[in-house]
Parts: C-alpha cells; structure tokens; sequence
C-alpha cells in the first residue's frame, strides 16, 4: 500500500485563540481573587492509536482531550489545581480551588514565576506541525501491511504481537501573570510491528517502529515489519555467556538510555536533594575529553523542539552541557535552579533534542574497532543508583568477535559505574537514531562486566 497523503491544518484542535482566552480567563481570575500571580497552561490532543494481530482488528482508540493546570501564588504561598473542561464556570471553579490550596500551604522561599526578564519574545517557526489525511480505517490496512511483512519473511515467525499505527496532533499554550501568553503545535506519528519466531522448541521476540513528526518521514511498512522479522530471527538459538569483563557497544536504539541517565543525576531536582554522582561537579570532566552533549531546541521539526519551556523561558538555538568532556550545564527548571543559586536553563517540561555529538564510524565500523566484546540491542529492568553511579540492567544483543557477529546471546547482566563508563565512552557512532527527543549513535564503552551462567 502507498504512503497516504498529509495534510495541513491544525488537525481539528481548538483554535490557539480560543486556549489563549481560556488562559487569559484563568489569570484574571487568580488576580481577581487576590492573588500576586499565577501561571495556568493549556494542552489539547486529539488523534487516535490501531492495532491488528494476525491481520484481525484488535484496538481502535481515539481520542480527544483537553487538561487545563493553573498554578496561583499569595506571596511565597502556592497552590495547584487541574480540569479537563474549559468553560468559563470550570475554569473559575479551578481557580478557586487553587487559590484555597495555597492559603493552606506552607511559605517556600524559591516559589514563584520564572523571572519575567527571561520569557520568550521571539517565536521560530519550528516546523512541528503535520497531520496526517490517514483515518483509522486506512491505518489498519498499514498496520496490516507492515505485519504482513514481518510474518511473511521466514517460515519460523509463527506468531505476532501486532501492528500498530497511532497519529496525534496537539496545540499548548501557556501564559503568566507577566504578562506572557504563547503557545504552539506538534504532531507525531508512529507505526510498529512485534512478532515472535520458534525454532527447535525456543522463542525469541523483538520489534522495530518508526515515528517522526512528519508521516512523509516514517519508514515505509513494508520495511518496518521485515526489520522487525529480522531482529527476531537473528535472536533464535541465543546464549549465555560466562562471567567476564569485555568491551560492550550499545546500539543506537539502546544507547539513548546512557543520556539519559546522565539527565536524570543533571537534573535539578536530584542536585538540591543530594541525590546525584553529578552534584558539584560543575567545570570538572564527566565524560571522555573528546565527547560533547549538547540540547537543540530549535531544531526543524525535531521531536524534542520547543520555542520556550514550560514556564514559557525562552530557549536557545544550542545549548552546551557537555564539551570536551567536561560538565558546562545542569539542566534546571527556575524552582530548582534558585535552591542551588543558580539560573533556569529552560528545561521546565525537560531536555530538547539532546545530542551527543557523532563521531565518523558507522555500526560496522563500530563493531570493527571494538573488535570482541558485547553488542546491546535491548535493555531490560534497571538498578542504577543515581547517587552513586552504580549501574546494572539485564540485556540481550550479540557476541561480536573479529569484529563480526557470532551469535545471539541473553539472560545476561551488564554492570558497571555511570563515573568510569561515561569516562570509557570511547566513540559515538554515525548511525544516529532519530526516532526520539535524544539523538545518539551507538556508544563504545571500553569495559564493562558481564553476569552470565
């Protein structure tokens, strides 16, 4: 089956004027009702998700949804309260809600707005928005074709977890007693195929999806189901390995998670708790001297890209955590960057399209260079203490030996320190993943442990 069509338009959203209203409707309530500020921000959705099993229709979801947070201050006082109806009665019933919350509420000296000289004024057009002209019913028969393809491409796939395809278009506004009110949309788009192979008497399952913003950017089905039929036979027959340390390579598609447990110890929250192996270590090497991280928020239709954060603070075009291995930047909302005494770096709501900066090697030239250890392509559970840095998860992938793939291997642990693993990245793939907020090639990490039989 063809690629539909995408359209433009807003996907049938409210209108963004009409959120503005609500917004707007919110505010001068909580001042009306005494309040010394407030913020309040608006997300509608609407889309829908389909899954078929075996060619049968098993899911058809849609759905439309509207979330209203409003958040009033009486001085260091603050008090929060959410609705799903946007009329005017719901949204003074809200209000007044919040308001009675926050006279109850103990003072905190780091309350309040981000500061008002740090809002957003200017909004880039970041190309976000695309819905996609596919109803439920043509996106049955593409998740049809994509599982077709996975069950058609060896006679040992015997059974499937499902096609799905999914399509969702929102808008967000935000606005403050600053006097800031903006807000903007996006679309994402996904499709995935799940299926299970059997070969003398042992199973194996794996996936692969595609998602992008624009439903002209997703990988076609056909290819979606045979990449997920293939990382499935390629898992039969695979075993245990002895204890032992070796190099280990995350693939792309696992590597993601190696930032992100560099996000979470970065995180303001953690750093004001005590709770992070990152705390104080602001202008000291984390990473190897050649490794650069870096957030991109304004990136063309990047899945993580955003005009301005959460508290409506304005974002850069490029912002440096990471350079030459050393820790440039924390990643804070305003709350906590006033209890460590520092500023916001626009990350209420999160990162934006973090990057780690690709080397020249591409998955091949990977395996070539760490020459015998492990390759990662699933993670499973996870013990990762964020104060200590000490890490292990369950994991599955393959032998690589020469520099080539020997043979499947699972029920296996990975353990190390995030300290010495982050130190013994020693090279970023080319083969970035573009199918998240947090772009990354495969990752090398000199040596790590493995639990096996």
């Amino acid at each position: 089956m063809s690629q539909p069509a995408v359209q433009n338009g807003q996907g049938g959203l409210p209108a963004k004027v009409e959120l503005e209203r609500a917004i707007s409707a919110a505010l001068d309530e909580a001042r009306t009702r005494g309040a010394s500020a407030a913020e309040a921000a608006i997300t509608a959705e609407n889309g829908y998700s389909v899954t078929v099993r075996l060619g049968e229709v098993e899911t058809v979801e849609h759905n439309r949804d509207n979330s209203m947070g409003i958040t009033v201050y009486f001085g260091q006082r603050k008090g929060t309260a959410s609705t799903t109806d946007t009329s005017s009665e719901a949204i003074r019933r809200t209000v007044e809600a919040a308001c009675d919350i926050a006279r109850h509420t103990a003072e905190d000296e780091y309350a309040g707005l981000a500061d008002a000289g740090l809002m957003a004024t200017a909004f880039p057009d970041l190309d976000m928005t695309h819905p996609w002209a596919v109803d439920a019913k043509a996106a049955i028969e593409l998740a049809r074709e994509a599982e077709a393809a996975a069950l058609d491409y060896d006679k040992r796939i015997n059974n499937s977890e499902g096609g799905s395809v999914s399509s969702h278009t929102g808008m967000r506004v935000y606005g403050n007693t600053h006097g800031f009110l903006n807000g903007y949309g996006s679309s994402y788009h996904s499709a995935s195929v799940a299926v299970i192979a059997e070969d003398d008497g042992a199973m194996e399952r794996d996936y692969w999806y595609s998602s992008a913003r624009n439903a002209t950017d997703l990988e076609a089905m056909a290819s979606i189901g045979r990449h997920a039929a293939e990382r499935t036979v390629s898992r039969l027959g695979a075993r245990q390995l002895s204890t032992r340390k070796v190099p280990v390579l995350y693939a792309a598609e696992t590597a993601a998670s190696l930032l992100g447990h560099f996000t979470s110890a970065a995180r303001g929250s953690s750093l004001y708790r005590k709770a992070s192996f990152l705390l104080d270590r602001l202008g000291e090497p984390v990473f190897a001297d050649d490794i650069n991280i870096y957030e991109q928020p304004h990136l063309s239709g990047g899945l993580g890209s955003a005009p301005f954060d959460h508290e409506g603070v304005a974002t850069a075009p490029r912002r440096e955590l990471i350079t030459n291995g050393v820790l440039q930047s924390y990643v804070l909302d305003s709350y906590s960057a006033r209890r460590l005494g520092l500023q916001t770096t626009a990350n209420a709501g999160g990162t934006h399209n973090l990057t780690i900066e690709p080397g020249t090697l591409d998955a091949q030239g990977l395996l070539r260079k760490m020459d015998t250890g492990l390759l990662v392509t699933e993670l499973m559970g996870s013990s990762v203490n964020n104060i200590t840095g000490d890490y292990s998860r369950g994991a599955a992938g393959f032998w690589v030996q020469g520099g080539e793939i020997q043979y499947p291997v699972a029920e296996i642990t990975i353990a190390g320190n995030l300290n010495t693993m982050y130190r013994q990245m020693l090279e970023v793939g080319n083969d970035v993943d573009l199918r998240r907020s947090t772009r990354t090639g495969s990752i090398l990490i000199e040596e790590m442990m493995i639990a096996g039989e």
